[in-house]
């Protein structure tokens, strides 16, 4: 067998090895937590300060900064709505 061929293949053995040592890690990790809160303790460095990701308004990754009325209204030239609170 060629040895680009080779070097890929042993490139993804190692991929796929690691791949499944994080989800087995993860599994542990859920297992340990689970196990944790049934009994009425947490884990050791709980997370307690994790904070979700901000996870993207549009395909290319950007974030919706304004309302979408208000973003169509002013793309339509009219003044956005304010509303009273």
């Amino acid at each position: 067998m060629h040895p680009e061929i080779l070097r890929e293949l042993a490139a993804q053995r190692g991929r796929d090895m690691r791949a499944q040592a994080r989800q087995a890690k993860l599994a542990r990790m859920a297992s340990r937590a689970g196990r944790a809160s049934r009994r009425g303790r947490g884990l050791p460095g709980d997370a307690d300060g994790f904070v979700v990701p901000a996870i993207p308004d549009y395909v290319d990754g950007s974030f919706r900064t304004a309302p979408a009325d208000d973003r169509a209204a002013t793309e339509a030239g009219q003044a956005p709505a304010r509303h009273a609170a």
